[in-house]
């Protein structure tokens, strides 16, 4: 019988992980106590190991996607000045009505 796939939560994983790095268990015995297969145990503890330096601020950098707001603000400018020179050109042509 094929098991449905299930999602565990990061406390879960987080709580499994730390099980098998303290080492008192062997592999199966984890698998078997936890219901999850070995491999994700080991992905698990492999993801917890490379990670646990951020926990005492090891990753003091920045994101490579955080944008940067001088010049999204130097771009709002720019749209808000053509705006307004389009608004007032329309005005001007008659295609847009004074009343804004």
């Amino acid at each position: 019988m094929k098991r449905t796939r299930r999602n565990h939560g990061a406390t879960f994983k987080a709580q499994v992980a730390l099980a098998a790095v303290k080492g008192d268990k062997t592999l199966a015995e984890l698998a078997e106590q936890f219901s999850v297969h070995p491999t994700q145990i080991t992905d698990w503890k492999q993801q917890l190991l490379a990670r646990v330096a951020d926990v005492f601020g090891g990753a003091t950098t920045a994101p490579a996607d955080t944008p940067d707001l001088k010049t999204l603000h130097a771009k709002i400018g720019q749209l808000t000045l053509e705006n307004d020179f389009l608004e007032g050109a329309l005005t001007k042509a008659g295609l847009l009505s004074a009343k804004r």
